[in-house]
């Protein structure tokens, strides 16, 4: 039985599930069995652009560690790390500045698990937080991790604001399931900013994403460390529908290909932001990726290895552009620092 069916025998029986439910179950079958990244895949991240992106995260985390006192035995955390290339390229960054931490990451997909060993041999693996070591500063990473966490949506309709919730699934084969408007209530869902948006308004809300942002938090908060976070997204509250799906690098419908399509949301960096300053954290950001590794100087970076490889110049350029231009990457996706008070701004956050 597929992921689709088994959903929609769900629905028969008990009625609608929530948004959150279907993207939950989307996701968890979608990255438990392939590699999604690559040509051959259905996307490309930016540590798969170039080694540069890696390289400046690496080093701007390495910045922030000397600056803070090298302080204590550092772990390099990456939540959600691909295939490990950001990892890889951060980790030859950070040897360059005397630092070697211990690598963990949080990751559930066998596939990708295999795949991070062949490249980090040595990473210590775990399917959350709560296990990972209680001691020594955090070093974290989460490129576009948070984009694929659940997000729940509320629509305004006459009766008032309703969680949306998905229907359908069975009939004709590949018929899609549907989105509506439940009957369950949630104003309480909605911040008091938008409460009086027009009917037909959507609020998206993150739970799952709120709960790893606090636990994160906290753990800095009683050990140290800094994390860097880049994802797009916005600065809320707001309204929109920002549910998406991906698959062999074309956008298509979330509601089909069930479970067969990469389901991502936009990221709310002033909640992460909100949760981190609760835990006692000092916020830098949200800036554009495009401004945070210019600052950190991928211009100067790109050059230094367009000398050392002449017949790479072009596509070093290219992957440059890529990475910073407001026209592709540069401004949609953004990057927030979340640090413990006693460390100091980290680079590419306007000092």
């Amino acid at each position: 039985m597929t992921l689709g069916q088994r959903l929609a025998r769900q629905i028969e029986a008990g009625g609608p599930i929530s948004i959150a439910h279907f993207m939950g179950e989307a996701n968890a079958h979608y990255y438990a069995g392939r590699d999604p990244l690559g040509a051959a895949g259905d996307f490309i991240t930016a540590p798969e652009i170039s080694q540069m992106f890696g390289e400046l995260v690496g080093l701007c985390l390495a910045d922030v560690w000397m600056r803070a006192g090298r302080k204590g035995d550092p772990l390099y955390l990456e939540l959600g790390p691909g295939r490990g290339t950001l990892a890889v390229d951060a980790l030859r960054a950070m040897a360059s500045a005397a630092l070697a931490p211990k690598v963990h990451f949080v990751e559930t997909s066998p596939t990708l698990r295999d795949r991070q060993k062949a490249a980090l041999p040595h990473v210590i693996f775990h399917d959350d937080l709560a296990d990972v070591p209680t001691t020594g500063p955090l070093l974290v990473v989460a490129n576009e991790f948070f984009d694929a966490l659940p997000v729940r949506q509320v629509e305004r309709t006459e009766q008032g604001w309703r969680e949306r919730v998905v229907i359908g699934g069975l009939g004709e084969p590949g018929k899609s399931f549907i989105p509506m408007p439940g009957y369950r209530p949630m104003e309480s869902a909605v911040p008091e900013a938008l409460r009086n948006a027009p009917a037909g308004s959507i609020v998206e809300t993150s739970p799952a994403s709120a709960t790893v942002a606090l636990e994160l938090a906290q753990r800095i908060a009683r050990q140290g460390g800094c994390a860097i976070i880049i994802d797009y997204g916005y600065e809320g509250p707001a309204v929109g529908d920002t549910l998406q799906a991906v698959r062999g690098h074309q956008m298509t419908d979330p509601f089909t290909h069930v479970g067969d399509s990469d389901l991502t949301a936009h990221v709310d960096f002033t909640m992460i932001g909100n949760v981190a300053r609760q835990a006692g954290l000092r916020v830098h950001g949200p800036v554009g990726q495009g401004a945070f590794l210019t600052a950190l100087g991928i211009d100067a970076r790109a050059a230094s290895l367009s000398r050392g490889s002449p017949e790479r110049a072009a596509e070093l350029e290219q992957a440059r552009d890529r990475l910073t231009s407001a026209a592709q990457m540069g401004e949609l996706f953004k990057v927030i620092a979340i640090c413990h008070p006693d460390w100091a701004t980290p680079e590419g956050f306007g000092g």
